[in-house]
C-alpha cells in the first residue's frame, strides 16, 4: 500500500535510528561518512566562505606583499594547470560519485556498508549512471547557452546594446522575464535530477537497467499521481532546508574549529619562509594548494561524520516513500515472512499387540 510523503517520514527516522544506533557501531559510521560525501549526499548550503587575503596597496606588477617579485608566466601556467586539474579531478569525482550512489542504497536497505564489496558489485549500475549524469550536465550546459545566447543575440539584432539608454524599458522587461525563466529551468532541472536520485536509481539497481529505462518506467507512475510526487518533493524540500539550517550551524562551528588553528599555521609558516628567504616559486604555491586541499579535505569529512544521520534519513525517506508504488523494492523492504511448517509429531514407540488370554485348562 502506497504512503504519503507525510506518512514516510516516521518510518524513514525509525529505520535511521535503529541502522545507527542499535548497535552503535563506529566503524560503520565512519563508513557511511565516507560513502555519504563521496556520493554527495551531503546538500546542507551551509558551508562557510573563507574570505579572501586583502591584497596590498603598497606593491606594484608583478610584486607580492613582503615575498618580492614574481613572473606573471609561471601563475598564468600554474592556473592553467588547476584549472586541467580540476577538469580531471570532477570527471573523476563523478564516476566514483556515481558507484558511491549505488553503495549507498545498499548500505540503507542492508542496514550495512560495505565499501570493497559494493564497489566491485555496482561497477555496471555505477557506470551507466556515471554517462547519464554527463549528458545531463552537458545538456544543461547546451540549455543554458540557449536561454542566455539567443535573448542576447535577439536584443544585439535590434540595436539594444548599442544605445542601451534609448531601449531601457524592452531591457529591464526582457531581463525580469529571462529571470523566471532561468529560475524555472534550474528548478526543473533540480527536480529532475532528485527524482533520478530517489526514485531511478532504485530500479538501476534492483533490474540493472540503465537511467533512460529507469526514467521510462517512472514517467507513467508520476503521471498517474501527480498529487503524491509534488507533495514528496514539497516535503523532501521543507525537510532539506531544516537538515541545511542545523548542518550548516554545525558547518560554522567546525569551520571555526579547523579554519582558525590551520590559519594560524598557515601565517606562521609564511613567515617562517619570509625568515628563511623563500619566495613565491612553483614549489611554494604547489605545496600551500596541497595543504589548502587536505585541510579542505578534512573539514568536508569532518562534516560528513556529523551529518551520518541527514546521509541516513534522506534515503530511507525515499525508499519507504517510493516502496509501495514499486514493487521490487517493496519485496526487500518488507520481505514476506517464512511460511509457518506445521510441528512434527513424533509417532509413540511401537509397542506389539496384546496378545489374547491363554485358555483356562479344563477338569
Amino acid at each position: 500500500m502506497p504512503i504519503s510523503a507525510v506518512d514516510a517520514i516516521s518510518p524513514a527516522i525509525e529505520h535511521t535510528r535503529r541502522q545507527l544506533l542499535q548497535p552503535f557501531r563506529f566503524g560503520q559510521w565512519m563508513r557511511l561518512a565516507l560513502v555519504g560525501l563521496l556520493a554527495g549526499e551531503l546538500s546542507s548550503g551551509g558551508g562557510c566562505n573563507v574570505p579572501s587575503m586583502p591584497g596590498g596597496g603598497h606593491g606594484g606588477a608583478g610584486q607580492l606583499p613582503g615575498w618580492g617579485s614574481f613572473d606573471p608566466a609561471l601563475f598564468a601556467g600554474l592556473i592553467a594547470i588547476l584549472i586541467f586539474s580540476a577538469f580531471v579531478l570532477a570527471i573523476v569525482f563523478m564516476y566514483i560519485s556515481s558507484v558511491m550512489r549505488f553503495i549507498l542504497f545498499d548500505s540503507v536497505l542492508a542496514k550495512e556498508c560495505h565499501i570493497r564489496d559494493g564497489w566491485n558489485a555496482r561497477q555496471g549500475p555505477g557506470w551507466r549512471y556515471f554517462l547519464w549524469k554527463l549528458l545531463y550536465a552537458l545538456g544543461m550546459f547546451a540549455a543554458i547557452i540557449i536561454l542566455v545566447g539567443v535573448p542576447a543575440l535577439f536584443a544585439f539584432a535590434l540595436g539594444w546594446f548599442t544605445n542601451p539608454k534609448e531601449h531601457v524599458a524592452p531591457l529591464v522587461l526582457a531581463g525580469i522575464a529571462l529571470f523566471f525563466v532561468f529560475a524555472l529551468f534550474i528548478i526543473a532541472t533540480a527536480v529532475i535530477y532528485v527524482l533520478t536520485k530517489d526514485f531511478v536509481i532504485p530500479q538501476m539497481a534492483l533490474e540493472n537497467i540503465g537511467a533512460l529505462e529507469g526514467w521510462r518506467r517512472l514517467w507513467p507512475m508520476i503521471k498517474a499521481e501527480k498529487g503524491g510526487y509534488a507533495g514528496y518533493v514539497g516535503m523532501k524540500i521543507v525537510l532539506a532546508i531544516g537538515a541545511a539550517i542545523i548542518l550548516g550551524i554545525v558547518g560554522v562551528i567546525i569551520g571555526l574549529i579547523v579554519f582558525v588553528p590551520a590559519a594560524g599555521v598557515v601565517i606562521g609558516a609564511v613567515f617562517a619562509g619570509k625568515a628563511a628567504g623563500l619566495g613565491w616559486t612553483a614549489g611554494t604555491i604547489t605545496l600551500l594548494v596541497v595543504l589548502g586541499s587536505i585541510v579542505l579535505a578534512f573539514f568536508f569529512f569532518l562534516t560528513s561524520l556529523i551529518s551520518v544521520p541527514a546521509i541516513i534519513f534522506f534515503p530511507a525517506y525515499s525508499i519507504y516513500f517510493f516502496a509501495g508504488r514499486y514493487p521490487a523494492l517493496n519485496a526487500l523492504l518488507y520481505p514476506a515472512p517464512a511460511p509457518q511448517l506445521p510441528p512434527l509429531v513424533t509417532p509413540p514407540p511401537y509397542q506389539p499387540p496384546p496378545l489374547p488370554p491363554e485358555p483356562e485348562p479344563i477338569g
